[in-house]
């Protein structure tokens, strides 16, 4: 498991911003990040398309001031509470995909 600070794990999805915005024609997107139970961490992005709001996030365990990815697969929620609406998938590719269609 490669550990990362938190910045330096915020600076490496900010670099893909542009480019996923440029490839799924995504109306905004943001750093999603939420404290989970014990050291559990979840980071990932905020996507906006169509006025629909997509939280998508992968889960990390917080030691010594470094996160460390837990598993490769992504959670996806929706901002809908009248919907089931969390997804887990494989690849940030397979959720973005799922998101513009």
């Amino acid at each position: 498991m490669i550990a990362r600070t938190r910045q330096q794990l915020i600076t490496e999805l900010q670099d893909t911003f542009e480019t996923i915005i440029e490839t799924y024609d995504i109306d905004a997107i943001g750093i999603f990040e939420e404290e989970g139970q014990d050291s559990n961490y979840y980071v990932g992005y905020t996507v906006k398309k169509d006025d629909k709001e997509f939280f998508i996030n992968q889960p990390y365990k917080k030691e010594n001031n470094q996160l460390a990815l837990l598993n490769q697969q992504w959670t996806i929620e929706t901002d809908e509470p009248s919907t089931t609406d969390k997804r887990v998938l494989q690849n940030l590719e397979d959720v973005l995909k799922e998101i513009v269609n």
